[in-house]
This record gives structure tokens, C-alpha cells and sequence, in this order.
């Protein structure tokens, strides 16, 4: 029995008069609340506004009134002649609890429901309670799935996939299934057993790639999240040597192996640096590196305009980003996400404040495997509450690059553009690009390339070394902001690369 069936069962038994349980499983909620009536000699009423109550409740022995009431009204009215021990269970109940004349009703039932062995379990996707009902209700959220239900509930369907459809590859070892379960994780036991019956169907076999389809379309639903389908590897980052080495340590952190060992779930990572280093580069290429899938948070899409929407944007995306892990939540540009926090009870009356509150605490508390990818280019924008430690695991900050990762990163953009790097002269070009940023040697091959085109022949060294000339990097236009960065880092953040850190050491 898991802890929720623990307490609901604690509930039923202590006499609970109402008990609200919010989940979208209803068929899963309903097997529940049958077992535990068994198990308490209980008889079980189910009321839909399409069918009433089955089986029905036995009518009363006086005259009833022949003034018809609505369904809603009647459900209740029942409930006051009901004498046996019973659980009833109200699908769908939760429009009805505006209606005076319903609380008026449930408020009548609860003193004779306290002082019987009958409860009342309202059943909703949604939770709506109205503040005369707030003391008398009881609210419970159904959890999803555990890993060991998920584990069940594969095991189950590959028995009888085996049994009954021998084509189909049921052998899995104990690491593909312990896969399976992991991105199986926040899905609902109906989304479960149509995305195997997909996979079967597409497959012949279960696979991880149609169990993470369905979870976009649980981030699509969400409105606040963006399923990012990462295509970028940790080949496509120049340098940054000890940022990827940390990241490879922690590869397979959410395994099951991983917690055996005693290693907690990883927190996140904040990206500060300049401009053009690479900080978004780095957090798409992470979620190639462990195989999990990445949504991306853009906090302007949190603030709604109506009160109280802001915060319920950002639960929303907390939970739903709860539902897919292990998964990574990248934020881009951060501090423009939360600028303002300071003077956010003049500017908007708090909200900012509000959300950020939330994201902090969730921080700071989070238990589930929810890895954070931050990036940041200004750090004397951001709240010095966010880079207390246990908010992230570690803050690495992103220089230019060097001499060496500037060649890396030539060859790196001449590869992708299908031309041989050694055809080449990366070494001055490395030399001719002191102080560019990654993204400013990505414009120099783009603008190199369209200066051959143009001439209608093959792009030269020559090419890229003219773009050069012309270019002024961010680091002339910004050096005070920079230098700024830079000592600042010094002292407060990991540097990402072993040659910017060397590079570091000898200009003290």
C-alpha cells in the first residue's frame, strides 16, 4: 500500500465526513477507493450527473415531494435518507459547489455524516471549493504512479504482449526496462498503457522515443513549457573542458543505481558569462549527453495579466516539469526573466516577488529529479538569494575563449558546414580572433561563406581573416563590463574551461 492509499485509508477510517481527491485518474481513483471499502466492510455508491447514483439508493418509505429537483440538488438529498455504512463517491461534483443551495445541503449532511460510518469523496480533475465549505472538506491530490506501480504495470503488459503476440521483442534487460520506467515517470496509467499499445504498433517493441512523444504533449497542453527536441551535442561546444567534465561525472546521476550508491538527485547548474560563450549551447547539449528530455521555461510567458494568474503559471510549470522528470528545465537569460524583484511591490504589486518566492522555494526544496539549467550574461542583475548555495550545485562561469578552444571552435563551425577543417589555416585565424566570443567566430565562417558564394567559389582562409578585420568584438565594445565579470567570477563562481582558468591565474 503506498502512502497516499495509507492516508486516504486513515481518513475513511477516522470518519472523515467529505474528502476532496484531485486527479485526472479517475478510473485508477475509483479501484482505490473500492479496495479500501472492502477492506472496511463498506458499501460503495457512484454518483455521475449523467446517471445518477449506481446502484441506486433505495427510496425513502415517506411520500416524496413531486417537486422535481436538479441532479445536483437530488445527489445530495439522497445522501440525507442513506442509513448503511457506505463511501460515495461524486464524479464531476465541483461545478456544483457555487450553488448556495448545495452548500446549504452539505453543510446539513456534515454533522449527520460525522456521526456515522458513511463518507462522502468528492472525485475531480480540478479543484474548486468554495470558502463556506473550506473547514468541513478535506483535500487530498492523487500522486502519480510510483516507479514501482509503472514497474508493475510494464511488467503486466509485457505478459501478455508475450502470451499473445509472439512478434513482438518482449526479452528486455533489467537496464532497458529500469529505462523505460524512468521516462515512463509522470505519466498517468491510461497514458501508459496507449503509449505502449502505440509503441507496439510502431515498434513492434517498447521503446523510450514513443513513451517521451507522449510527453510533449503534456508540455504542449501546460501553455507555460516548451518541449525542446535537443539536437546539439557536447562535440558542438568548443572547450569549456572542465563544465563538460563536471557534467560527465553526473551523467547517469538519476539512475537507480546512482540512489542505491546513496548520491542525491543533482539540483542544477547556473551558466554566467559573456555574451556568446556558448551558456545556451551548453544547456542543449546536456540533455543529449544524459538522454533526457529538456523543456525550456520562458518566464515572460509566466506573468499573466489577470491576478493570481503569474503564480498559477509558475505552479503549473513546476508541476508539469515534475510530471516528466528526470527531465531538465532550461532557463534562458534568467536575470531578464526576474528583473525588478527588488522594487516588484511599487512596479506590479508584488507578483514578481511572488513568483520568484515560488521558483526559490521549489529550488531549494524539490525532490523531484528535475535538473535546472540556468543561464545568465549579467550578474548584477540577479537576486543574491538565487546564488545561495543548495539553490544550485555549482555556478561555472563562461570566458572568452582561448588561443587553443578558438581553433576548436573554427573547426567545429567549418565541420558543420560540410568543409574539411585542415583545409584550413586554423592557427591564425585562432590568432587573428583575440577576444571574439564563440558566436562572433560562428558569424565570421557564416559571413566567410557568403562572400564565396557570392563569388561563386569555394570559401577561403582569406575569406573568414577580411570578416575578421571588420568586425569589432563585444569585448572592445564592453571591456569594462566584462573585466567587471571577470573579477567578480574570480571569487564566486568555477571557471568552465582549464586554459581560461590558467589564463586567469597568470593575469594576477
Amino acid at each position: 500500500m503506498s502512502e497516499f492509499e495509507r492516508e486516504l485509508n486513515l481518513l475513511i477510517k477516522a470518519r472523515y465526513p467529505l474528502i476532496y481527491l484531485q486527479t485526472a485518474e479517475e478510473t485508477r481513483a475509483e479501484e482505490i477507493l473500492r479496495h479500501i471499502a472492502q477492506q472496511r466492510h463498506k458499501r460503495v455508491y457512484v454518483w455521475t450527473y449523467t446517471r445518477g447514483y449506481e446502484p441506486p439508493i433505495p427510496a425513502p418509505t415517506e411520500t416524496a415531494s413531486t417537486r422535481p429537483l436538479a441532479p445536483e440538488l437530488e445527489a445530495i438529498t439522497h445522501l440525507l435518507r442513506l442509513q448503511d455504512e457506505a463511501l460515495v463517491i461524486l464524479k464531476d461534483f465541483h461545478p456544483f459547489l457555487g450553488d448556495q443551495r448545495v452548500i446549504r445541503l452539505l453543510r446539513d449532511l456534515y454533522p449527520r455524516l460525522h456521526r456515522s460510518w458513511r463518507t462522502v469523496v468528492f472525485l475531480s480533475p480540478v479543484l474548486k471549493l468554495p470558502p463556506e465549505l473550506e473547514k468541513q472538506i478535506t483535500v487530498l491530490e492523487m500522486p502519480l504512479p510510483t516507479r514501482e506501480e509503472i514497474a508493475q504495470k510494464i511488467h503486466e503488459i509485457l505478459l501478455v504482449l508475450k502470451a499473445s503476440h509472439p512478434e513482438v521483442r518482449t526479452d528486455l534487460s533489467p537496464a532497458e526496462l529500469d529505462e523505460l520506467v524512468s521516462a515512463a515517470q509522470g505519466l498517468t496509467m491510461d497514458e501508459i498503457e496507449n503509449v505502449c499499445a502505440r509503441s507496439v504498433v510502431e515498434h513492434k517493441a517498447l521503446v523510450v522515443d514513443a513513451i517521451l512523444s507522449e510527453k510533449k504533449q503534456i508540455v504542449r497542453k501546460s501553455g507555460v513549457l516548451e518541449y525542446y527536441d535537443a539536437s546539439e551535442t557536447m562535440d558542438d561546444v568548443g572547450g569549456l573542458d572542465l563544465l563538460k567534465e563536471w557534467l560527465r561525472k553526473r551523467r547517469a546521476a538519476f539512475t537507480q543505481e546512482a540512489r542505491a550508491f546513496g548520491l542525491p538527485a543533482p539540483k542544477g547548474v547556473l551558466l554566467l558569462g559573456v555574451q556568446g560563450t556558448g551558456k545556451s549551447l551548453s544547456a542543449k547539449a546536456i540533455a543529449n549527453l544524459w538522454g533526457l528530455p529538456m523543456l525550456r521555461l520562458d518566464v515572460g510567458r509566466v506573468f499573466g495579466s489577470l491576478v493570481g494568474a503569474s503564480e498559477a503559471n509558475m505552479r503549473t510549470a513546476i508541476r508539469v516539469a515534475e510530471a516528466i522528470a528526470p527531465c531538465i528545465l532550461w532557463i534562458d537569460e534568467l536575470e531578464k526573466g526576474f528583473a525588478g524583484v527588488q522594487s516588484s511591490a511599487m512596479s506590479d504589486s508584488g507578483t514578481t516577488a511572488r513568483v520568484f518566492a515560488t521558483f526559490l522555494t521549489w529550488m531549494q526544496e524539490k525532490r523531484a529529479p528535475v535538473f535546472v539549467v540556468a543561464t545568465a550574461n549579467d550578474v548584477s542583475q540577479l537576486p543574491p538569494e538565487l546564488l545561495r548555495k543548495g539553490r544550485f550545485d555549482e555556478i561555472f562561469f563562461l570566458d572568452l575563449p582561448t588561443l587553443a578552444e578558438r581553433e576548436q571552435i573554427f573547426a567545429i563551425h567549418l565541420r558543420k558546414r560540410g568543409r574539411d577543417p585542415q583545409q584550413y589555416d586554423l592557427k591564425r585565424l585562432a590568432r587573428a580572433t583575440e577576444g571574439f566570443s564563440g558566436a562572433e567566430i560562428e558569424q565570421v565562417v557564416v559571413a566567410g561563406l557568403f562572400t564565396a558564394f557570392d563569388a561563386k567559389r569555394e570559401l577561403t582562409t582569406e575569406d573568414m581573416l577580411e570578416e575578421i578585420r571588420h568586425t569589432v568584438p563585444l569585448s572592445v565594445m564592453m571591456r569594462e563590463e566584462i573585466e567587471a565579470l571577470r573579477q567578480w567570477a574570480q571569487m564566486r563562481a568555477r571557471p568552465a574551461s582549464s586554459a581560461a582558468l590558467a589564463r586567469a591565474k597568470r593575469t594576477k
